[in-house]
């Protein structure tokens, strides 16, 4: 399904790009009051987490502007409870339902800002209902913004999304990110969980993300490697493992558990919790380790001890977020490397042969050992 998406995306979101800028008129000099605002963020869990420097500092600027969010079932969760926001407003990527917020929401909003990177279909949403639209320069996207910012891929993506609200006179920064909400019952549930399996709050609790997101699975540290990590830090610290994960990565985790002596030491609670729980739950742990995915940069959001793993992509643009975390980048032993441009549309597998010695050249050049030295800087 994402690569049908993506496809359609790519070649007849590329069209409509280009039909409609046909219609883009010259904005006048004025400065139109700014009342009803639209963020678009329709993709990635761990992208839409570092949006909100940027959506907090733009409510600064606009404090009695309506804000909403226009968000997928994918991500729609990262925005719960998010005091920036009015206002999150759910869609389906199907025709059906994006063309019905269009007709409902005609330029409605006096300012839509497209904090996707490289969709298509973000900028025609944008269009369609903001008076002002903001976004990208690159791609035929970028003929239908009224303010047209540079993607700065030697930058941290927080800073980049920054960089959108800055055109609009907005000077912030920020050290870190803000807080990602849960609710009451989903405290309650994953204390009672943790509880369940034997995990005090007192316990060198360490949360394990092995996986990555579908789009990019060569993201992925060798499951051998994370199993024999995890044998040193149960070894070294008694420390109690919580593998998180997807429904899909079930098997995965399973399969690296098999291969630790101490397996009544870790739990996997891949496709067991929502996540709003796996929020709170990454927030009872002393230490993430993970691949280049969205539960490492929850674990930043939720100021946690973080070691984020890169090869196919680099840290400086999207390394866990915020003073004493890591991304361990080992990718120069690659002639790809980063072969991740995200703002590019370059989500690819790895670029060698899946049959050869090569494949996943970047990410098989991490030793556990060097692992294990960027964990002794952070505990």
């Amino acid at each position: 399904m994402v690569v049908i998406i993506k496809f359609i995306d790519k070649y007849v979101g590329n069209f409509v790009c280009n039909f409609l800028g046909l219609f883009k008129g010259k904005r006048n000099g004025d400065k139109p009051k700014i009342d009803k605002i639209l963020i678009v963020q329709l993709w990635g869990i761990g992208e839409t987490i570092l949006t909100l420097p940027a959506i907090e500092a733009l409510k600064a600027k606009f404090p009695h502007a309506e804000m909403d969010v226009l968000a997928t079932p994918r991500n729609k969760d990262v925005y719960f409870n998010n005091k920036s926001m009015d206002s999150i407003i759910p869609i389906k990527l199907n025709p059906f339902s994006i063309a019905l917020f269009i007709l409902k929401n005609i330029k409605k909003y006096d300012l839509a800002i497209d904090m996707e990177e490289y969709l298509n279909i973000s900028a025609v949403i944008s269009f369609c209902v903001g008076k002002k639209i903001v976004g990208y320069s690159h791609g035929a996207r970028a003929k239908l913004y009224d303010v047209k910012i540079r993607y700065n891929d030697r930058q941290h993506a927080v800073q980049t999304f920054l960089d959108l609200v800055r055109s609009l006179g907005i000077d912030y920064n920020f050290e870190k990110l803000p807080k990602l909400n849960f609710s009451r019952n989903d405290k309650n549930f994953v204390d009672k969980f943790l509880k369940n399996n034997g995990i005090k709050r007192n316990d060198f609790a360490v949360c394990v993300a092995p996986g990555a997101a579908e789009s990019a699975k060569a993201r992925m540290w060798p499951y051998k490697r994370y199993a024999e990590l995890c044998e040193e830090l149960i070894a070294k610290n008694n420390a109690k493992v919580i593998f998180v994960g997807n429904s899909d990565e079930i098997q995965l985790i399973e399969s690296i558990q098999k291969s630790i002596e101490k397996k009544d030491k870790t739990i996997n609670t891949a496709g067991k919790i929502t996540l709003n729980q796996l929020f709170y739950l990454i927030s009872r742990c002393r230490l993430f380790i993970g691949n280049d995915a969205g539960p490492m940069h929850i674990a930043a959001a939720q100021s946690i001890k973080t070691l984020g793993l890169f090869g196919p992509n680099l840290p400086v643009r999207f390394g866990p977020y915020g003073k004493g975390n890591i991304g361990l980048y080992k990718g120069y032993n690659c002639e790809f490397s980063p072969c991740i441009n995200v703002h590019k549309g370059q989500v690819p597998d790895c670029l060698y042969p899946k049959n050869s010695n090569d494949y996943q050249k970047c990410m098989k050049n991490i030793s556990v050992d060097d692992v294990l030295k960027e964990i002794e800087k952070i505990t």
